[in-house]
């Protein structure tokens, strides 16, 4: 089985919810911490949702369910129509994931890190793609440079480029605009309406609303482990979206 068919078995079993990503009553606890309190999202395919809070407030816990790095304490979490407990397998193979730090093997080059995703998923011919999202992000120069000397935005730009690659039918984009350049912020916002154009669902985590409000349809708030408000990106734009994400953000 091709990397090519797994895409298209994320995508049908999507197709028939027309949900991405579902999630009902997560909870995630550390010990006596409960990093995530009862949130409830959902992502519609072609959706783009952006998840907004500040340090701490459960935003990189969440995406990490989500890609099936993290188990749940409670809840439901479905990610392309697999249930991440009853079927982590499947669902790991519906989602594209850009962790908000690490993940990236530093006596590796952008393009052996390429190979290595491609081997894992079973993925052919994806060389065209693999180039093309480098050259987009900038790294075709460094693509066979060890990434040990990479500057943090250069290691953010691989790591979105990692998740895309496979065109998966849900995309996980945890804070890909930190540090970051223009360039950089642009072949992202092309990778997630590349993804929604195909039907994909997008979750971006991120502590920048601007750019939160620029990219996605809706915005989730997050404070404390527990989903405040979700609305219609228009709404957080601009110098009034600022005072209702500051009220949100206060309580």
């Amino acid at each position: 089985m091709t990397g090519r068919d797994l895409h298209l078995i994320g995508a049908a079993a999507t197709e028939e919810t027309g949900l991405g990503i579902e999630v009902t009553g997560l909870r995630v606890r550390f010990g006596s911490v409960e990093a995530v309190a009862g949130v409830d999202l959902r992502v519609e395919q072609g959706q783009s949702l952006g998840l907004l809070g500040r340090n701490g407030a459960g935003k990189s816990t969440t995406m990490r369910v989500l890609a099936g790095v993290v188990p749940p304490a409670a809840g439901s979490v479905v990610v392309g129509g697999h249930d991440v407990r009853a079927h982590p397998l499947e669902a790991k193979r519906a989602v594209g994931y850009c962790p908000d730090v690490g993940g990236l093997v530093p006596r590796a080059t952008p393009w052996e890190h390429l190979q290595l995703t491609a081997r894992l998923r079973d993925l052919t011919g994806w060389e065209d793609r693999g180039r093309e999202l480098l050259e987009r992000f900038d790294l075709g120069d460094v693509a066979h440079r060890v990434t040990a000397g990479f500057s943090h935005g250069m290691a953010r730009r691989l790591s979105v480029v990692l998740a895309a690659l496979h065109e998966p039918a849900v995309l996980l984009l945890d804070e890909p605009f930190d540090g970051v350049d223009p360039v950089g912020v642009e072949a992202t916002f092309e990778v997630i309406e590349d993804a929604r154009a195909r039907g994909a669902a997008v979750l971006v985590s991120t502590h920048l609303r601007d750019l939160a409000v620029d990219v996605c349809s809706e915005v989730a708030v997050l404070r404390g482990g527990a989903r405040m408000a979700t609305i219609p990106s228009g709404f957080m734009a601009g110098d009034d979206g600022a005072r209702a994400y500051r009220a949100l953000l206060a309580g």
